[in-house]
């Protein structure tokens, strides 16, 4: 495969994904151009990431932007990501980390506002998140104070994220896997606001045995 080619695979990975979390309103609205979905290009210090305000159902291949660590846009018909820092600082300290999901869902926005972190609850979520979806501390959006607290929060080795008034950050070692964190964390989120309301205790997994 050329680069040309496999330049076009990522780019339309990207797209898709974008597509898919807008239709399904993990971006907050359906017709807005909140959130945002990057790939990184095999080992390269390149990615495929989606153009800043612009609506996902009008987007092409040809609008995915390629853009380097230092931020350079390599290609793409509009500018990258007002967040395109924070996806590369996700990239430079994880290196497990090959896709990223950027979003505004509602029940992780439920406690982005409260500034509360949400546990795993479940076994599914623990095994592909971790024990508890932590709270990133606000920063102005496509800061790179912003971008810093995010990556101090990425020692935990989880692979799920609270931003603090502003949205969510599910990771994955390819995007699939970044797609279904999202939904995982959704549900861990969605669950937990549920069981809050009843007024029961809520009860956690147990601690992981050595």
């Amino acid at each position: 495969m050329n680069r040309k080619s496999s330049l076009l695979s990522y780019r339309e990975t990207v797209l898709r994904a974008g597509a898919w979390l807008s239709q399904n309103g993990f971006f907050g609205t359906r017709l807005g151009t909140g959130g945002n979905v990057s790939l990184r290009i095999g080992d390269t210090e390149t990615l495929a990431v989606t153009p800043t305000s612009k609506r996902y159902d009008e987007l092409s291949t040809d609008d995915i932007c390629i853009v380097d660590f230092n931020e350079t846009q390599l290609s793409g018909t509009y500018p990258p990501s007002i967040e395109i820092a924070m996806h590369i600082a996700v990239y430079r300290n994880r290196p497990d980390v090959r896709a990223i999901v950027h979003t505004h869902q509602n029940y992780a926005s439920v406690f982005s506002v409260i500034n509360r972190p949400v546990p795993a609850l479940f076994e599914e979520v623990s095994l592909k998140i971790g024990p508890r979806i932590d709270i990133v501390d606000f920063a102005p959006a496509g800061s790179v104070e912003l971008a810093n607290q995010v990556a101090e929060k990425l020692r935990n080795g989880a692979r799920g994220y609270i931003i603090q008034n502003h949205g969510a950050l599910a990771l994955g070692c390819t995007m699939e896997e970044a797609l279904l964190n999202t939904e995982l964390m959704e549900k861990a989120c969605r669950i937990y606001y549920l069981a809050l309301l009843t007024g029961n205790p809520i009860t956690d997994l147990p601690p992981e045995q050595p």
